[in-house]
């Protein structure tokens, strides 16, 4: 387990003004320590296994000092899984108040994948978008904070493989996100944050790239920054980092921002909640 800092609430400084957040693909929960992993161990995707337990406490534990999270291939709940929704686990485990979760792609009563996210904050609606593409089962979670020019927007996103479609799903994102509001973008985009497609939605949205050149993948060895969260230039940013945990195939990246003091957060009292895919608060 790698040391973290301490959080801005621990430093005496105020937990709605400097933000410590973290985007993780967990992979359900399932380490790859070898790409002949993805064959050998080809199992732990349909069947559940202790392994699975253990890595979701680890998770769980470096989510602990971090304000908000977010979090692909996450399971809601499957045979994989042991039928249980891991945002909720997660969240449970880490102490996060409030979670919600977007379920996008299901097979059968096997797999069950989305986006999810954590936070000691509470949001004022949260909405998912279905990303477009050939293949069904992408998708955007959107989380609101505030109303107006002064709210925050958090957007969770797990883009496609293919670079046809992912590009279909980064126009879409450059329409659909809201460019008047302070913005973060977080996720697994499968790409670089200097490819074209990705520059034009940095363009589009007015975001900056503290992540680039970040590896996060394969996490044995990790060549490729394809984990990312994107800034609105409106937002001060400070430290960014790659975790280096071998809980998934992915890293997770991290990344310090500070809000302007516009920007109000109503810190999360309220029991764990959820908010499942076509929902909102």
């Amino acid at each position: 387990m790698p040391q973290l800092t301490e959080s801005a609430e621990s430093l005496g400084q105020d937990p709605g003004r400097k933000l410590r957040l973290l985007s993780f693909n967990i992979q359900a929960g399932t380490s790859t320590a070898r790409y002949h992993h993805y064959v050998t161990h080809s199992w732990r995707q349909v069947l559940p296994h202790a392994k699975r337990v253990e890595n979701l406490d680890a998770i769980a534990e470096l989510a602990t000092p971090y304000d908000m999270v977010a979090l692909q291939e996450v399971d809601s709940g499957s045979l994989r899984s042991g039928f249980i929704n891991q945002s909720r686990y997660l969240a449970n485990h880490s102490g996060m108040p409030f979670w919600c979760h977007q379920s996008n792609r299901k097979v059968g009563t096997v797999a069950y994948a989305g986006n999810g996210f954590l936070s000691r904050f509470e949001p004022d609606a949260v909405e998912e978008h279905r990303l477009p593409g050939i293949i069904p089962g992408r998708g955007t979670l959107l989380v609101r904070f505030g109303s107006g020019f002064d709210g925050l927007d958090v957007a969770i996103v797990h883009l496609a493989l293919g670079k046809r479609a992912r590009a279909q799903q980064l126009k879409f994102l450059a329409r659909e996100l809201d460019s008047s509001r302070h913005l973060v973008v977080l996720g697994d985009f499968n790409t670089q944050v200097d490819t074209p497609h990705v520059l034009e939605l940095r363009e589009a949205l007015a975001l900056q790239a503290p992540t680039v050149g970040l590896a996060t993948y394969p996490s044995w060895q990790p060549q490729r920054a394809i984990d990312h969260i994107l800034v609105s230039e409106t937002l001060k940013v400070g430290k960014a980092e790659v975790i280096d945990v071998a809980f998934s195939d992915h890293c997770p990246v991290a990344l310090e921002i500070e809000l302007p003091p516009d920007v109000h957060l109503k810190e999360a009292t309220r029991p764990v909640i959820s908010v499942e895919s076509g929902g909102t608060l």
